[in-house]
């Protein structure tokens, strides 16, 4: 990572980070950064929201205005940040389960209002900080100290949950694709609307130990293997399609934003 990033872009004094050895997490919040710096964002034109969890730790780390929220509560906090100053770029930082479990009200509503703000969602398929429960994303038959014989529950697909609600700009990238996980943030960033970019990570210390998937090197290939990008769905035979999950942006449309919108009530009551 070139220096400026990191001077421009980082809480230095509260580095190194705390999460495990092989966590994507620091990957994630890497792309966070170089996409704010790449845009030449003002820094203080810039507020980061993060709710509870290990991604949600990402906002200590990042010099930007920063609120560290309460328990899947970090988009109603954006919300207000984002009511009280239109201008400025509000992004949140979740993870699978702040954001689907406990806070998945507040997303589906964030969706539908299409309020512009950057919704950034670390899926590692588990709850890391917590102990290692499963959370709305692990996959069906996976094991997690809270599912030792196996999780029985269907996986929300983020994305098309998302689609589903209304979001105007729906992506999804990986730890190993960091190259595009930074671009999926920049246009979520310019976009005006509500946009979702989904990161898949890896989590060797819960989710990879639990379900015998080897070491953090093992998980990343994992994302290397299973994800195809969603450009070539069309363009692959079936058998090279097998059993794969899909990265890229699944929709980028205009649509009025919530809080112009709300501006138009107030002006016409004026």
């Amino acid at each position: 990572m070139p220096s400026s990033v990191v001077e421009n872009n980082f809480r230095e004094n509260r580095l190194p980070h705390i999460w495990c050895p092989g966590c994507g997490h620091g990957i994630l919040m890497r792309s966070i950064a170089v996409a704010i710096e790449e845009l030449g964002l003002d820094k203080d034109n810039v507020c980061v929201v993060s709710g509870i969890g290990c991604s949600s730790r990402a906002s200590g780390y990042l010099d930007f205005n920063t609120l560290h929220t309460t328990h899947g509560r970090a988009i109603p906090f954006a919300t207000g940040v984002k009511f009280a100053n239109p201008d400025m770029h509000v992004i949140v930082v979740t993870g699978d389960g702040d954001c689907t479990a406990i806070g998945g009200n507040h997303l589906i509503h964030a969706c539908r209002r299409n309020i512009d703000i950057t919704t950034i969602v670390f899926n590692n398929n588990i709850y890391g900080m917590t102990g290692g429960q499963y959370s709305p994303t692990t996959n069906t038959n996976d094991f997690a100290t809270t599912a030792p014989y196996g999780n029985i529950d269907k996986p929300f697909d983020i994305c098309e949950l998302s689609k589903g609600a209304g979001a105007s700009f729906v992506a999804r990238g990986t730890a190993y694709h960091a190259k595009q996980m930074i671009d999926y943030i920049k246009k979520g960033i310019v976009h005006k609307g509500f946009s979702i970019i989904e990161g898949m990570s890896l989590c060797p210390t819960y989710y990879g130990r639990k379900n015998k998937k080897g070491s953090a090197v093992a998980l990343m290939n994992m994302l290397k293997d299973n994800y195809v990008d969603v450009a070539l769905k069309d363009k692959l035979p079936e058998e090279k399609l097998e059993n794969k999950q899909f990265y890229g942006i699944f929709r980028n449309e205009k649509m009025p934003e919530y809080t112009e919108e709300y501006k138009k009530i107030i002006n016409r009551v004026k």
